[in-house]
């Protein structure tokens, strides 16, 4: 894991932890999760969203009444949107795609459910999701949620991330350990 990523996800679990504590004693759960789906597909489909919570060339003011503002619009709930905004005025916006996984996983773990990330070459189909959730519920005993998202560089197969297990099948990984091993031979 680089440092950055590391940074992002220490820094995001702190700020998910209270975000999700409060919601819960305020009852607005099922708010907070609407908010978090919402934000998250929003910045899978938005380029100048991503260029918002990672600029450094941005004000303090500016990132922050921007956020809000998409925030609101988007009907987030209060907590999200204020919290949301306070990392912009702390210059942590930019772990904004690693608050919402944390919430997500907090949120799922509320219910008994485990989040997948699951990466795939292509887009998994609805009947293919379907079966690899069911396959891994077996597995693990509990309700697996499916987080999709695609890799063309993969070339095929398919990484899953639960927690801390990861399962890497993808074509990309088969080669590089050739790779390594034809290293070692020669």
């Amino acid at each position: 894991m680089s440092e950055t990523a590391s940074i992002s996800r220490s820094i995001a679990a702190r700020y998910a932890t209270a975000v999700f504590e409060i919601a819960e004693d305020s009852g607005e759960l099922d708010a907070l999760e609407k908010g978090v789906a919402d934000l998250g597909a929003a910045l899978d489909e938005s380029e100048d969203l991503r260029k918002l919570i990672a600029s450094p060339l941005l004000a303090r003011r500016e990132q922050r009444d921007a956020i809000r503002a998409v925030a609101e619009a988007m009907k987030v709930a209060p907590v999200l949107r204020d919290t949301l905004a306070l990392m912009a005025d702390k210059r942590r916006l930019f772990a904004m795609p690693a608050l919402l996984a944390a919430l997500r996983d907090l949120l799922a773990d509320h219910r008994g459910e485990v989040v997948a990330e699951v990466t795939s070459a292509r887009a998994l189909s609805s009947e293919q999701t379907e079966k690899l959730a069911a396959a891994l519920s077996r597995n693990m005993g509990k309700t697996v949620t499916i987080h999709a998202t695609t890799d063309e560089e993969l070339i095929g197969g398919l990484v899953v991330k639960m927690g801390s297990k990861m399962i890497d099948t993808s074509i990309r990984a088969r080669l590089a350990s050739l790779q390594n091993a034809m290293k070692e031979v020669g």
